[in-house]
Parts: structure tokens; sequence; C-alpha cells
């Protein structure tokens, strides 16, 4: 009875520790779930999932398709014409879709506040609960700020098309109230499918966030007195949650660099042409939706290669560490210091200048991964081979997001680099052809 008992008090802790905790006043969470519920992407229960997946299925689906097969103009002038409209919306309610799927999936799995890791910021420092308090506050100013851009143009293109005689289908019984209701619809969806595709990705880059400064903060450790033991358990810890965030979003990195991929090699096959016709008013809406997705494709993988980056500047700050502890433990013990002093001063001549070419480094340098070396006033704990062992632990177990076993860093930004260049290169290569 009593096992019985302390098993149901666990199960119920693990319940209140894994449910959702409710928005209220002094939520930190409670602006950014009005913005979700303004948007039409919250599903915090039956009736707003209802309606998103309603509002999901109008903007994303039916106004696209309507647009397409109905309100495109067949019979008007060139410079009213579609001819790349299909690779638009089909590039848009695919990225679309993939993003409002992987979103619900999260929210109703994991709840806003634990798929954010906003229920482990107890257990972290001052300094990385409030930058990241911080970074959720800008969020959706970031999401904004490659939003709306974007939607300016779009709009100034569909009140052109619209208002200089783009299409005349009254269905509303008075062409320019059918306008006007279309062009809406329209615009709408546009900026429906772009915000659910950015704020996935925004979403990321601020989870992303969270582990920089959590490396950042770790980074820590190697300034003060610290034991092998607390080091590879905050490791341990930072690795996991790098392992939780990589298996949360592989799919939706690997799909969304599949379709993006797809759209651009269409949208190059179309333009590239040689009865193509290329102008502002043709490829516009086209240029548009490529400079949206690509915007959206590279915070995902920034992100990524930025936690790669600050992982390997913790190796590289661990093996300074370890250098300089060596290099003062020798120093401790040698007989005649001041003659390797001089030895030292000979080989390796203090410049003047130094501090000044401290300066002119600026923001180039990274915090972590510096010029200064450590200073060693605490390394009398710590032997020669516990910090050997722990350096090479590091070497070896390197942190970062990964897709399905590969490691997002700057390598595998040159790969995506060089397969896209290359089906540019082959595409040119066989317009090229078909010319001569």
């Amino acid at each position: 009875m009593a096992n019985e008992r302390e098993e149901s008090l666990l199960n119920s802790k693990r319940k209140k520790a894994f449910s959702r905790i409710a928005s209220h006043a002094h939520d930190e969470l409670h602006s950014f779930r009005i913005w979700l519920k303004w948007l039409c992407v919250d599903q915090s229960n039956a009736w707003t999932t209802c309606l998103s997946w309603f509002v999901f299925l109008v903007l994303a689906i039916l106004v696209p398709a309507l647009s397409h097969f109905v309100l495109a103009c067949s019979d008007c002038d060139s410079r009213h014409s579609r001819p790349y409209d299909t690779v638009v919306q089909l590039s848009l309610s695919g990225v679309a879709a993939l993003s409002f799927i992987c979103l619900s999936y999260f929210v109703r799995k994991f709840g806003l506040r634990r798929f954010l890791f906003l229920d482990k910021l107890c257990d972290e420092s001052e300094a990385v609960s409030r930058g990241y308090t911080e970074q959720l506050n800008r969020s959706l100013k970031v999401l904004f700020i490659f939003v709306l851009p974007c939607f300016a143009a779009e709009a100034a293109y569909k009140i052109w098309w619209y208002a200089s005689g783009g299409t005349r289908i009254p269905f509303l019984g008075n062409a320019i109230v059918s306008d006007t209701v279309a062009c809406f619809l329209e615009l709408c969806s546009w900026f429906y499918r772009t915000v659910v595709f950015f704020l996935v990705c925004v979403l990321f880059r601020l989870i992303c966030y969270l582990q920089i400064l959590r490396l950042k903060d770790f980074a820590l450790v190697f300034h003060v007195d610290s034991d092998v033991e607390s080091i590879l358990r905050e490791h341990f810890r930072i690795r996991r949650h790098l392992r939780i965030i990589s298996h949360r979003y592989r799919v939706f990195i690997l799909w969304a660099l599949i379709l993006i991929t797809a759209s651009q090699f269409a949208s190059l096959l179309m333009t590239t042409r040689p009865s193509a016709e290329l102008d502002i008013y043709k490829t516009g809406e086209l240029v548009l939706c490529s400079a949206s997705l690509l915007a959206g494709l590279m915070i995902l993988l920034r992100s990524a290669t930025r936690i790669t980056h600050k992982a390997l500047a913790v190796t590289c700050l661990a093996a300074k560490w370890h250098v300089c502890a060596t290099i003062d433990s020798f120093d401790a013990t040698e007989t005649e210091t001041p003659v390797a002093s001089v030895a030292a001063n000979q080989i390796f001549p203090v410049s003047a200048d130094a501090s000044s070419d401290i300066d002119e480094v600026g923001d180039e340098e990274d915090e972590l991964d510096n010029s200064k070396f450590v200073m060693s006033y605490a390394y009398s704990t710590l032997s020669f081979q516990k910090r050997q062992a722990l350096v090479t632990y590091f070497e070896n177990n390197r942190a970062g997001i990964t897709l399905y076993g590969f490691i997002l860093d700057r390598t595998s930004l040159h790969t995506i680099f060089g397969i896209e260049l290359s089906l540019v290169l082959w595409l040119l290569g066989k317009t090229i052809s078909s010319l001569n």
C-alpha cells in the first residue's frame, strides 16, 4: 500500500510538472499568447484549436486555390499575366502547411511553456533567465521585422494588379467591391502563410538563444575554482537539451530544406526557359516568395550554427584553460624561475602595442574563443590528468544541433550552399546549351 501511494504521488507530481501552466496577468507568456490568438494559431483549448484549423484551411488552402483557378486573369494583357503563380502558391502553402502542422504538434504535445523551456529557467542563473526573458519579449518584433517589409511590397503589387484591371469577376454584383474583397483575401492569405512559417523559425531561434546563453554561462566555470564532476554534469545537461531540440525540430528543418530547395529549383527552371518573359510585373511576386522562404531558412541554419560555434568556442576555452594551468603549475615548481622568465621573454617578447592589438580586433573576436590568457589562480584542486581527461571529453563530444546525426555547423552551411549553387549552374548550363 505504501509503495502504491508513493507511485501515485510521483505520477501526480510528474503530471503537474509536465502540464501546461495557465496564463495569468503576471505570466511571461501572457502577451505572447495574446499575439498567438490574434494570429489564429493558438491551440490552448478545443475552441481555439477548431478556429485555428478552420483559418488555416481557408487562408492556406482555399483562398490560394481560388486565387489561382478562379481569380487569375487568363485573357488580360502581358503586364497582368501571372505565369509563375503556380510556383508561388504551392511554395507558400506547402511551407505554411509544414509549419502549421509542426507548431500544432509542438503545442499539443509539450505545451508552450515546456516547449520554450521556460519550466527549466528556475535551474538557470539570473543572467540567463533575464537574457532569455528579454529575447522572448522581442521575438515577435523580430518576426514582424522579417514579415512586414515583404508584406508591404506584396500589398503594393496586389493593389496595383487589381486597381489597374487585372481581373473583372463581379461575383458580388459589383466589380469594385469584388476586386476589393478578392485583394483583401489574397493579402490575408499571403500574410498568414508567411507569419506561420516565420513564427516556427523565430521560435527555433528563441530556443537556440537560450542554449547560447547557457553555453556562455557555462564558460565561466573555467574562470573559477570548479571540480570536474560539476563541469561534466552541467555539460551533460546542456547536451541533453540540445539533443531534445534536435529531435523536435529535425523533421521541420529537413522538410523545410527540401521544400525550399524544390521551390527554388522550380523557379529557376521556369525563369530560365528560352520563352520566359522576365519583368517586375511577372516575377515580382516570385522574388518576394523566394526571398521570404530563404530568409526563414537562413534563420534556422544560422541559429543552429551559432550554437555549434559557441560549443566549439567552449572547447577551445577548455584547452586554453588546461594549457595555462599546466604552464602555471610548471612555473610554480621550477627552481630557476628567473632564468625561465628571461628565456620566455626572449622567445616571446612582450610588445607595447599588445593592448592596442586587442582593441583593433573589436567584435571580430569571440568573447569565449579569444586571444586572452586565462588567469591561473584557481587550478590547485585539479590535477593534470583530470584537466586532460576533461579536454579530451570536450574534443570528442561535440555539442550542437544535429540533423539525424549530422551536426549543423559552418561546414553544413557550405555544403548546402554548394548543392544550391550546383543546381543553379547545372540549370544555367542546360539553358545556354539549348539556346545554342
